[in-house]
């Protein structure tokens, strides 16, 4: 019977700039440029995932199935943060506009493209079927509801929902004290 995660030797040989210990990488995930990719200890990473470009990702992550990371710029996903199924997250994008050209196929010099970090702070959880954008911190601690668009900061132990995302309710903070016991498990 094959396993439907890569072995540890296997993601060793896959080049990327570093790989950690104890990661469940789904066979079915794409990664493109692992020479560009970190990966630290204890994540798991789901089914039908892509990962392109400057990506690092921290500890105790779990990234789930059919998430897009597509780190032309950067992104940072920092320890215990969390990626619910069908969330895309966006270091470049297309200027809209309509003072430019807006897709791969023409000259760089027609098109206007906006790029920037994106970093998702500890204890940071998003919600399916979300979209982050590019220059965008995450503070820690924060939730964003499923279906919400990323567009600016979120300040840290927030909650945030909607259409761009604003500020529901504090969050609370608990999952520090918990934090412990999960380096221990």
């Amino acid at each position: 019977m094959r396993s439907s995660w890569y072995s540890q030797n296997e993601l060793s040989q896959m080049g990327f700039k570093s790989i950690g210990e104890n990661n469940l990488l789904s066979k079915n995930t794409q990664i493109y440029s692992p020479e560009k990719i970190v990966i630290g200890n204890n994540n798991r990473i789901d089914d039908f995932c892509i990962l392109s470009g400057n990506i690092e990702i921290g500890n105790y992550i779990h990234i789930a199935a059919g998430c897009y990371l597509y780190g032309s710029h950067s992104i940072v996903m920092k320890d215990f943060s969390a990626i619910s199924s069908r969330s895309a997250i966006y270091s470049a994008t297309d200027d809209y506009s309509g003072e430019w050209f807006t897709n791969p196929t023409i000259q760089e010099s027609y098109r206007h493209i906006i790029h920037g970090p994106v970093i998702l702070n500890k204890h940071v959880i998003i919600g399916s079927g979300c979209t982050i954008l590019p220059n965008v911190i995450i503070g820690e601690g924060v939730a964003v509801g499923a279906m919400s668009l990323v567009n600016k900061n979120l300040q840290e132990w927030g909650t945030y929902v909607g259409i761009p995302c604003v500020w529901k309710k504090e969050r609370s903070q608990k999952v520090l004290e918990l934090e412990e016991f999960a380096r221990e498990y």
